[in-house]
């Protein structure tokens, strides 16, 4: 099962959920995913170039960090697709008030942020999530690959936000609205990409 397991990660291209995984193989979840960490295990104790990693629910391969350079320079000759710092700060907030509208992110950043938010939608990053009730307007949200390119299993291992506030006396912290909001979760959204261990991946991009 070890071996199918791994023919099978070696061509995914999202993470792969373990109970697809042991439909397909017809075995019992707790057998694949016991597999599966124990494969895992085994590539960081051999020192392999790539690693196993679970990743927005599910498992994938990825380039180990110390060889993270020299596939970025044999993939991209040294050219990677940033995402601006506009589109950047947009992202965390979503990823830090979602669902949200495209007007309440505005409001946060203190400027229209319409282009950004095609911007993230076609990269895959944010995606539309119903709408608001009292007003109609269309709400977003992170998506799966968000989770992947950041290296969180979910949501919930995004930093807490408050670390990054500046100090305001008397202001709630949902009232804070324009640049230092904007940079507050920026930050965070940083720190959580470093904490996660994937520095060995290239920037948000596609």
């Amino acid at each position: 099962m070890r071996a199918e397991l791994e023919a099978i990660l070696m061509v995914v291209d999202e993470p792969a959920r373990e109970a697809h995984l042991a439909s397909v193989l017809e075995r019992s979840r707790e057998e694949v995913a016991s597999a599966l960490r124990e494969l895992s295990a085994e590539y960081t104790a051999q020192g392999r170039g790539f690693d196993l990693r679970l990743v927005a629910g599910g498992w994938r391969f990825y380039t180990r960090a110390d060889c993270a350079a020299a596939v970025d320079r044999f993939v991209l000759d040294g050219q990677q697709a940033r995402l601006t710092q506009a589109a950047l700060e947009t992202l965390a907030v979503v990823a830090y008030r979602q669902p949200v509208s495209r007007s309440r992110v505005s409001a946060v950043r203190g400027v229209n942020c319409d282009g950004v938010m095609r911007t993230l939608v076609q990269r895959g990053l944010v995606e539309e999530a119903g709408s608001e009730p009292e007003t109609g307007a269309i709400l977003y949200r992170t998506t799966n690959y968000f989770l992947e390119r950041m290296g969180l299993r979910g949501l919930d291992e995004l930093p807490e936000l408050a670390p990054f506030l500046p100090e305001v006396d008397d202001v709630e912290a949902e009232s804070l609205e324009g640049t230092m909001i904007a940079e507050a979760v920026a930050a965070a959204a940083a720190q959580a990409a470093d904490g996660s261990g994937e520095a060995d991946r290239a920037p948000l991009d596609r």
